[in-house]
C-alpha cells in the first residue's frame, strides 16, 4: 500500500480461486473504463499514489488547494511559495505590491500545476482568480498569462484547462479563448442553463456540482431521495448528458464534481451513490476519499449513461434553447438553486484568494524589502 500524507492507498483486494490468488476487479477499475477520471487535490503525494494504480488520467485544482498550498508550513509547498515570490519580484517588471502579488499568485498556481502534470498523463485545471468572474476581459488576460507561464515550463497549452466560473462573463471569456486554443473549464455549474450556454460557446469542459445541488434541495424539504435516480443533482447531469448528445454539443466534455449521499449518511455505502448513479458520464473529478472507497469495493458497477450517437432525440434533453445573455440571466434568475449556489460558490473562492492574497502580499513585501 502507499502512505501519502497520512492517507492510506489500499491496493486492489485478493479473492482466492482452486488455491490461487488472484485480483478482483475493482470499482474504481471498472469505473476508469468507462469514464475518464480526474483526481480532486492538491495533495501531490496522494495523486501520485492514485496515478500509480492506472486508474487516474487528470487532476484539477482550486483556489482552496492553491491556498492550502500557499499557507502550508511543509517544506515541499513552502518551497513553492518561495519560489513563486521570487520569481514573480525578477519578472514582473515594476515596483507595484499588488501587480507582483498578482504574479505571484497566478505563478504559485502554475507551479502546483506543473508538478501535478509530472504525475499524471491527462488534463490539469488551473483556475483563474474567481474575483474577476465578472469581467470577461480580465479573464481572458488572467487565462492568456497562465497559459504563458505553463509554456515556459515547457507545458503545452493541450495539456491546460484555464478554470472559470460559469458566470455569462466567464462563459464569454472562456469562448474567446477556445478560439484562441486555450482550452476552458466552467466549473460552479449548478443550473442546466449554464450547462446549455457552455455547450453553444463550445467550450471544452463543463464540471457540474450535483453534490451541492443535492444540498439546495435538501435543505428546503423534510425528507431525502429514496434512491440516487430521484437526487436531484444525479438528474440534472443526466439532462446536461441528454442535452448534449440531443442538440450536437460534441465539443463540450461534462466532468461531474463535488459529491454527496444521495440517500443520506445511515451507510458509509450511501457517500458512492451520485457516482455511480452517473457511471459512464463523459469524466469525473473525484476525491482522494471517495477513490479509495470505490478502490475497496468489488461489487459490480453497471454502466448507466451511455455515449449514443450525437443528435439523437431523448425526451431528457427537454426543448433546445438558444442561449444570449438576456435569456442566460433571466434563467438563472428564475432558478433559485442554480442563481443561490453559484452565489455562495464565487463567495467561498473569493474568501479563499483574499486569505491567499493577505499570505503572499506579506511574502513579497518581505522580499522587497
Amino acid at each position: 500500500m502507499h502512505s501519502s500524507g497520512g492517507f492510506i492507498v489500499n491496493p486492489r483486494p485478493r479473492v482466492s480461486r482452486s488455491s490461487a490468488a488472484v485480483y478482483a476487479t475493482t470499482q474504481l477499475e471498472e469505473l476508469s473504463s468507462m469514464t475518464t477520471l480526474s483526481i480532486d487535490s492538491g495533495d501531490l503525494e496522494v495523486i501520485e499514489a492514485f496515478a500509480k494504480l492506472g486508474c487516474i488520467s487528470d487532476a484539477t485544482t482550486n483556489p482552496l488547494f492553491v491556498a492550502q498550498a500557499g499557507q502550508s508550513g511543509d517544506p515541499v509547498y513552502k518551497a513553492m511559495v518561495d519560489e513563486s515570490v521570487t520569481s514573480a519580484v525578477k519578472s514582473a517588471g515594476s515596483s507595484n505590491l499588488n501587480e507582483i502579488t498578482a504574479l505571484a499568485m497566478d505563478t504559485l498556481a502554475v507551479t502546483l500545476g506543473a508538478k501535478i502534470s509530472a504525475l499524471v498523463p491527462g488534463f490539469v485545471s488551473t483556475e483563474v482568480d474567481p474575483r474577476l468572474s465578472f469581467d470577461m476581459e480580465a479573464s481572458v488576460a488572467k487565462g492568456r498569462r497562465i497559459i504563458s507561464l505553463y509554456e515556459e515550463r515547457g507545458i503545452p497549452r493541450s495539456r491546460i484547462l484555464i478554470k472559470l466560473a460559469a458566470t455569462w462573463e466567464g462563459i464569454q471569456a472562456a469562448k474567446k479563448l477556445e478560439a484562441e486554443g486555450i482550452t476552458c473549464n466552467l466549473t460552479l455549474i449548478f443550473s442546466v442553463t449554464q450547462a446549455i450556454a457552455c455547450g453553444q460557446a463550445d467550450v471544452r469542459l463543463i464540471s457540474p456540482f450535483p453534490g451541492r445541488i443535492l444540498d439546495w434541495h435538501n435543505a428546503k424539504r423534510s425528507t431525502i431521495p429514496a434512491t440516487p435516480s430521484e437526487d436531484e443533482g444525479v438528474m440534472a447531469v443526466v439532462k446536461m448528458h441528454h442535452y448534449y448528445r440531443a442538440f450536437s454539443h460534441e465539443k463540450t466534455i461534462l466532468m461531474p464534481a463535488s459529491w454527496r449521499p444521495s440517500r443520506g449518511t445511515s451507510s458509509p455505502d450511501f457517500m458512492l451513490d451520485e457516482i455511480r448513479a452517473l457511471a459512464g458520464v463523459d469524466r469525473m473529478t473525484i476525491p482522494a476519499p471517495l477513490l479509495q472507497m470505490l478502490q475497496d469495493s468489488t461489487d459490480p458497477l453497471p454502466r448507466v449513461l451511455h455515449n449514443k450517437g450525437w443528435g439523437e432525440s431523448s425526451p431528457l434533453a427537454g426543448e433546445e434553447v438558444v442561449m444570449d445573455e438576456k435569456t442566460f440571466r433571466y434563467m438563472m434568475t428564475m432558478d433559485g438553486c442554480g442563481n443561490d449556489k453559484l452565489g455562495e460558490g464565487l463567495r467561498a473562492f473569493c474568501d479563499l484568494t483574499d486569505e491567499l492574497e493577505q499570505a503572499i502580499k506579506f511574502k513579497v513585501e518581505t522580499k522587497l524589502n
